[in-house]
């Protein structure tokens, strides 16, 4: 990590303000998503869970309330409209879709 220290030293101001990533440093370096362990791994290549660290979520009494969802329940679902033989998925469908839609032609 020493190494890396140095070479950022000498990168200019804008780069040494950046976080570090895995490709910026020599191996070693984890960067993980700071969501912690819940566990350890064993020698064999399991992995026990320890349940005093998993999180639990309390999920409050829903009863009585008032508050409804951002999209209505009434809305009816809408379609598609596709020729004969051609189905969403295709690529070709995508593009012209596209295509129309982003004013290309």
């Amino acid at each position: 990590m020493r190494a890396t220290l140095i070479n950022l030293a000498r990168a200019p101001s804008s780069i040494r303000r950046l976080p570090l990533t895995t490709k910026m440093v020599n191996g070693g370096f984890y960067k993980g998503n700071r969501t912690g362990t819940v566990g350890r791994h064993t020698k064999h290549g399991g992995f026990v869970i320890d349940w005093e660290r998993v999180r639990t979520y309390v999920v409050p009494d829903m009863k009585g309330f008032e508050l409804t969802p951002f999209v209505t329940n009434k809305m009816e679902p809408t379609l598609g409209r596709f020729p004969q033989g051609e189905h969403p998925i295709m690529g070709s469908v995508y593009l012209r879709k596209w295509k129309n839609e982003n004013g290309e032609s």
